[in-house]
């Protein structure tokens, strides 16, 4: 429990500095940032849909179902007020 909060800490320490940094990176260098920050935004979101097609087109499909196995009868359940089970 104590080791979730500390990554949780830095996790939370890190995202503000990380928010810090690009606030003073555009400050000083604001248009270069914002085409950096968007090529690099669509660059993952392409790279995501691209490994996700490549994945849906590579997989082989799935086994079909041919023999699909009886089920049981369910047992009726114990009528209210009786024991379920027996005890020892």
């Amino acid at each position: 429990m104590a080791n979730d909060r500390a990554i949780g800490g830095g996790i939370f320490a890190g995202s503000i500095i990380g928010i810090i940094v690009y606030a003073l990176l555009l400050w000083y260098w604001g248009p270069l940032i914002v085409e950096i920050t968007a090529f690099v935004g669509v660059f993952v979101l392409l790279a995501i849909l691209a490994w996700i097609g490549y994945t849906m087109a590579t997989t082989p499909p799935p086994e079909p179902i041919t023999d699909i196995p009886e089920m049981a009868p369910e047992k009726p359940s114990a009528e209210p007020g009786t024991p379920t089970a027996e005890k020892k």
